[in-house]
């Protein structure tokens, strides 16, 4: 592929939409090794030239050489993908360029530096997440890692090497690999190499070698690494054995859970327990107790949970007064059996005054094993402290402020109430407070109003000095008092928040819910369910052009977002802002999944970075608007394979019945025409007969196709009766017609009006008793005429009554000949004029069929000339 070619974006669609290329997910193969200089680069790209001579087809994605002569060799002869250019902040940096390489599609792509972070305006923010949508469109992957780049690793980086990594690699994406390859030197040869000139050059090297290339770090850093490797073989010899049916002793699964909160130390929490399930082959899972905070709790929060989706760990937020008793509500609903929590939690005095979740887990925690973790980066008893002080500064002003007004106020009444009575203002003060500050804040308040107290009210006053015992014994007491009924007030108040905000999204939950299930169609529960988002949203649907934006959506979606949509679509994963993919878009883009399919595409431009509760109302939402899409989906489906049951029954129905009474007639006529002398009558009978089926035909056809309009004129009622008559060739005996005088003229198509009823006559006539005939009555009802059509037969059967007028229909007991049209057609012909038609029994026996017709407003006749 030539450098300067570039991608047709309907060509990469229809790339990336190709079942073929979606199939089988492609191999992945690391080259692992311990540090920078060990060669993994270059026995990535022999590995890939024994390929090549096997005769597949590879091509370099990216690679960086670093200026070594031996790399550029190996290289030379390869294909080489184009990069992409990206500018940022004046500089033109290029990265690999993800859209040329899956039009490229070849079998193998070479992508160095796995852990790489992509410049902004990438597609994804990190190289790994490259990969990974290169390997979901079936092309393997040779790519290069150093141990110091793994997730769960880079706390035992830091501690080793004293430097913090920050460039990692999920644990899970080094799980999905294939194949691992150990690229291994010995710390001597590397620093030999490193000495050389062949990992570093000048004093970068020199300095290397003093501090991150020291022996003992490089000694540590190969253990790690084979360690990394070892774990990796052995999980590999394991599922070699089961798939075998090699017996081995059988032990209980192990499930691992770690309690997260807003503290840092959570990071590291999170990353031991991806250790040890990995060590011990358990699932794990990752669980937050949802707690009033700062901002910045919850930014923590967010990114310490998003950490345990990267290693892999099940997510759960779930909600408690005491979070001791939230996590061990979990633990047994998940059957988990070692919890992990940080060892920190039980420092010192605070053990003893303020409640320990942990301890209390540890108290009753019963058959499940707690394991503590010491906080190695923290120092312990000051975590919990800048908790409570980790406030905005208005708070502790507040603070400040009410100390001085209370302190004004008792001032002035210290000559008419006593010092105590001020004490008890004070408390007051702190007891209101509470409903209003956080902890640190009431703390501090507390603390100002015992020592405002004593210096200003105590006697002796304006010192700190308490004579008397009593005074000792108040002040004591006010102080005690005053925060704990200060920190009460504050837990209850933040208590409530939590409720408030639990209750917040529920009701938004159950609005949208309540929104989408009162909808009768599916654009009534789109636009319901947009206007409860509470930000510009859209709806994004498949067609047959892509995705089609809904037209209950409130936000523009410009050709970029539409790309990023389609992203998300094809994907099925979030893109866009606050996500791993495209973060640099306008709006958040949430797949519509129900199972493995996406039904469309929910798009929200969010302002701020949105909090784990709003994302997970946000995604809840989602969930909802698919699982209505996917019901009207079905709806859909089984209304159209109703319809082709119904097609392929009335076909059968109509291919039989036509049969019938087309070869009835003319098998008629050929019997007569085989006489020596022909029935003339008969063949004229059987002619008519033919005549009425193909009428009947066309006359259906005509109505189906909508080609029946009426031709209005002014027609008398009692004229229209005889013509009727007439039409189904009735003897004026056959039918008893009562009076139609006084009766208004209507407006409507005689013919048309004639057919439908000499369709009725004829019915009556054929099912009603011989021995008297069928009635024939008609009146006026207001603006409406009303024909009623009466016989003596048997009548109709129950529930007969509306399926008389299906096309096709005939009853059990109905006489021989018919197509079963008759009725449907006079109905429809009724119909095209306003009016009605309708049968029931009647009381004394005998069914009626009744039309009404509407009169069609004042006769006008036309002007004398």
């Amino acid at each position: 592929m030539p450098e300067d070619s570039r991608p047709d974006p309907d060509a990469l669609l229809a790339a990336i939409r190709s079942d073929e290329s979606k199939a089988k997910r492609g191999r992945l193969k690391v080259f692992f090794g311990m540090c920078p200089g060990v060669g993994k680069t270059f026995a990535m790209l022999a590995d890939a030239r024994r390929k090549v001579n096997e005769g597949v087809e590879v091509v370099v994605g990216i690679v960086e050489t670093h200026g070594r002569a031996e790399t550029l060799a190996m290289i030379e002869g390869l294909p080489v993908a184009p990069r992409i250019e990206i500018e940022h902040r004046g500089t033109k940096l290029t990265e690999l360029d993800l859209d040329a390489v899956l039009m490229w599609h070849p079998k193998l792509v070479l992508v160095d530096e796995l852990a790489h972070t992509n410049a902004p305006g990438s597609r994804h923010p990190k190289r790994y997440q490259d990969v990974l949508e290169l390997l979901d469109a079936g092309i393997d992957i040779f790519t290069t890692l150093n141990v110091q780049h793994v997730e769960s690793r880079s706390d035992a980086v830091r501690q080793i090497t004293g430097i913090t990594v920050r460039e990692t690699v999920p644990d899970s994406v080094l799980d999905a690999a294939d194949e691992i390859e150990l690229v291994d030197l010995t710390p001597e040869q590397l620093r030999g190499r490193l000495a050389d000139g062949k990992v570093y050059l000048g004093e970068r090297a020199a300095t290397a070698a003093e501090n991150f290339f020291c022996p003992e770090n490089l000694t540590a850093l190969r253990e790690m690494a084979l360690r990394v490797t070892a774990e990796h073989v052995d999980r590999d010899l394991r599922a070699l054995r089961q798939g075998q049916n090699v017996s081995e002793p059988w032990k209980a699964g192990a499930r691992i859970m770690v309690a997260v909160s807003p503290s840092p130390h959570s990071e590291e929490l999170i990353r031991w327990a991806r250790l040890a399930a990995s060590a011990m082959e358990a699932s794990w899972l990752a669980v937050h107790v949802e707690r009033p905070g700062t901002p910045e709790d919850d930014a923590r929060i967010t990114r310490h949970l998003a950490l345990a989706r990267r290693l892999g760990g099940e997510v759960i937020s779930s909600t408690g007064t005491e979070i001791g008793e939230a996590l061990l509500r979990i633990a047994r609903q998940h059957n988990v059996t070692q919890i992990i929590a940080g060892k920190s939690e039980l420092a010192g005095w605070r053990a003893w005054v303020r409640s320990s979740p942990v301890r209390w887990l540890l108290d009753h925690s019963g058959d499940i094993d707690i394991l503590l973790v010491g906080d190695r980066k923290f120092a312990r008893g000051l975590l919990p402290w800048r908790e409570w002080f980790a406030d905005r500064p208005r708070g502790f002003v507040a603070a400040a402020g009410i100390t001085t007004g209370v302190t004004l106020v008792g001032l002035l009444l210290l000559p008419l109430v006593g010092y105590w009575t001020v004490a008890l203002i004070y408390l007051l003060a702190v007891t209101l407070a509470g409903s209003a500050l956080r902890r640190g804040p009431i703390l501090v308040l507390a603390t100002l109003s015992a020592l405002a107290w004593n210096f200003l009210f105590i006697p002796p006053r304006f010192t700190f000095h308490i004579e008397k015992t009593e005074d000792w014994a108040m002040f004591g007491t006010f102080f005690v008092v005053a925060l704990v009924v200060g920190q009460l007030t504050a837990r209850l108040r933040e208590r409530e928040r939590a409720e408030h905000d639990r209750e917040s999204r529920a009701v938004a939950l159950y609005r949208i819910s309540r929104a989408l299930a009162a909808s009768t169609t599916l654009d009534q529960a789109l636009r319901a369910a947009l206007a409860e988002v509470g930000a510009d949203a859209a709806v994004l649907l498949p067609g047959p052009n892509g995705l089609d934006r809904h037209a209950a959506s409130t936000l523009a979606i410009s050709a970029k977002e539409e790309s990023v949509a389609t992203w998300a679509y094809q994907n099925r994963q979030p893109a866009g802002r606050f996500t791993d993919t495209l973060p640099e878009s306008d709006a958040m883009h949430l797949p519509l999944l129900t199972g493995d399919r996406s039904e469309g595409v929910l798009a929200i431009r969010l302002a701020d970075t949105p909090t784990l509760a709003q994302r997970e109302l946000l995604e809840a939402c989602a969930a909802q608007l698919a699982i209505a899409l996917a019901k009207e989906r079905a709806v859909r489906a089984e209304g159209e394979a109703r319809l082709a049951r119904d097609s392929e029954k009335l076909q059968k129905t109509l291919l039989d019945s036509v049969s019938h009474e087309l070869k009835t007639p003319l098998a008629a006529i050929h019997g007569a025409l085989e006489q020596p002398t022909p029935d003339l009558a008969e063949i004229r009978a059987a002619t008519r007969r033919l005549r009425r089926v193909v009428e009947e035909l066309l006359d259906v056809t005509r109505i189906e196709s909508g080609l029946v309009r009426p031709q209005r004129e002014w027609c008398d009622v009692g004229e229209l009766l005889h013509d009727a008559r007439a039409r189904a060739d009735l003897a004026e005996s056959a039918l008893a017609f009562g009076s139609f005088d006084n009766l208004p003229s209507i407006h409507v198509d005689a013919a048309l009006i004639t057919h439908a009823l000499a369709t009725l006559f004829c019915n009556a006539t054929t099912h009603g008793a011989a021995a008297e005939p069928p009635t024939v009555t008609a009146h006026r009802d207001g603006e409406h005429i009303v024909i009623a059509v009466a016989d003596r037969g048997p009548g109709l059967r129950a529930g007969d009554e509306e399926r008389v007028f299906e096309r096709f229909y005939r009853a059990a007991d109905a006489h021989p000949g018919g197509l079963g049209l008759g009725l449907a057609i006079a109905r429809r012909l009724v119909e095209v004029h306003g009016g009605t038609v309708t049968a029931e029994n009647r009381p004394a026996g005998g069914a009626r069929f009744t039309v009404r017709l509407p009169i069609g407003g004042e006769m006008k006749l036309p002007a004398e000339p």
